[in-house]
């Protein structure tokens, strides 16, 4: 059986029906619906594609319209905005059963020489320092829904060491801060092209939750409905996603069903290589039944 990893990697390399016209699958992961990660990795996979040059992604900015069905393929309409002297950009729709599901923008730059400063990365300890999470007592993992057991239980393509953990089972109320280590469990290849897909990938995850921490609630709880509303990366230096990278979260408010977060994503040598920013929904409801089955964006 393939690797989580080459499972992602695959999924990632879209199949190309245009010049502008790709298609990728979907992964059931244990998400209720397609993981956002997986769109914004597969729509920055096809605006890369469209370049003729060798011009890296700066930033993207895309907006989640509609709940993504992970049984049916997402086809992406790539439209070749601009290509100037030194930007190009890409505009891109993620389409599912006829209808746009995602909009995404990606900014491209030719390299240049310029002022340079960013903030220190937090003083936390080495990823080898922290030990991996323990794995959810067989009693406890019974007793959730059958698609919270298979994210639980699943290996993922990532790894991921929490500095400050959280009992997101039996969350407790804390202040909306985390720093959490990652990397790909595999080495991969060199392209530039690649890591940044995966990047834009792992970006989604932790992200929103940390939205949830002052109000003692979690995604896993049965109740709660969580829905990622708008995603923004900023590609600062070159970094490599198989190794650990820490991505140093904040949530500055949650208001009118909504939480907002950022994070700045550093490499072990303290170079901030990424910044993020996403604002998603956050409904506790009263039919626990119903938080299953109703999509959040509706």
């Amino acid at each position: 059986m393939a690797s989580p990893v080459s499972e992602l990697i695959e999924l990632l390399s879209l199949e190309r029906l245009e010049d502008n016209l790709f298609r990728g699958q979907s992964r059931d992961i244990g998400t209720k619906y397609v993981f956002g990660g997986q769109v914004l990795g597969q729509a920055l996979s096809a605006a890369q594609a469209t370049m003729k040059e060798p011009r890296p992604a700066h930033s993207l900015h895309a907006y989640f319209l509609k709940a993504g069905d992970i049984e049916a393929p997402i086809v992406y309409q790539v439209d070749r905005t601009r290509d100037g002297g030194s930007f190009s950009v890409r505009r891109v729709t993620a389409i599912q059963h006829g209808q746009p599901i995602f909009f995404l923008a990606a900014s491209f730059q030719k390299h240049e020489d310029g002022a340079e400063h960013q903030l220190s990365m937090p003083e936390v300890p080495k990823p080898e320092d922290i030990a991996p999470a323990p794995p959810v007592p067989e009693e406890v993992m019974a007793k959730l829904p059958t698609k919270i057991q298979r994210w639980l239980s699943r290996g993922g393509p990532f790894e991921f060491r929490h500095v400050y953990p959280r009992d997101e089972l039996n969350p407790p109320k804390r202040p909306p801060f985390q720093q959490v280590w990652f990397r790909l469990a595999e080495r991969v290849g060199d392209a530039p092209e690649l890591h940044r897909a995966l990047l834009a990938y792992a970006s989604d995850f932790h992200l929103l939750g940390t939205a949830t921490f002052p109000h003692g609630i979690s995604y896993y709880q049965p109740n709660v409905q969580m829905a990622s509303l708008d995603h923004a990366l900023w590609f600062h230096r070159p970094f490599r996603a198989d190794d650990w990278l820490l991505y140093s979260i904040d949530s500055p408010s949650a208001q009118a069903g909504r939480g907002l977060a950022r994070g700045q994503i550093f490499d072990r040598d303290g170079h901030l290589v990424a910044s993020t920013v996403q604002e998603g929904l956050i409904r506790v409801v009263a039919d626990a039944s119903a938080a299953r089955h109703v999509p959040a964006r509706d």
